[in-house]
C-alpha cells in the first residue's frame, strides 16, 4: 500500500509520538468495533485523519511548516485509515455467499 506525503507525515508523526499512537489505536478499534463494515470505518476513519490534520497543522511543526508552505488543501486520507484498520483490528470473517440452486 502506498500512502501519500501527508498520510506519511501523519502515520510517522503518530508512531513517534506514543500517546497520539495510542489514542489513535483505539480510535481505530472503537470506530471498527462500531460500524458494520470496513468501508464505513475506513470513511469515518478519513473524515476524522483530516480533522486531526487541520487542528496539528495549527500547533505541530511538521504540520505547520507543510501548510505554511502549500495551503490547506483537502487531501484524502483513505489509504492511511485502511492501514491501520488492517494493523490495528482483526480481521473480519468474509460473508459466503448464497447457495446456488439447481
Amino acid at each position: 500500500m502506498s500512502l501519500n506525503r501527508i498520510e506519511q507525515m501523519v502515520f510517522d508523526y503518530v508512531q513517534a509520538h506514543a500517546e497520539e499512537r495510542q489514542f489513535w489505536e483505539n480510535k481505530v478499534r472503537v470506530t471498527s468495533a462500531g460500524t458494520m463494515d470496513e468501508n464505513t470505518a475506513a470513511a469515518e476513519l478519513e473524515r476524522e485523519l483530516w480533522s486531526y490534520f487541520e487542528e496539528r497543522s495549527r500547533v505541530a511543526t511538521p504540520f505547520r511548516e507543510l501548510v505554511a508552505h502549500q495551503g490547506l488543501r483537502r487531501t484524502s486520507l483513505r489509504n492511511l485509515a485502511e492501514l491501520w484498520l488492517r494493523l490495528w483490528t482483526q480481521p473480519r470473517p468474509r460473508r459466503k455467499p448464497p447457495p446456488e440452486d439447481f
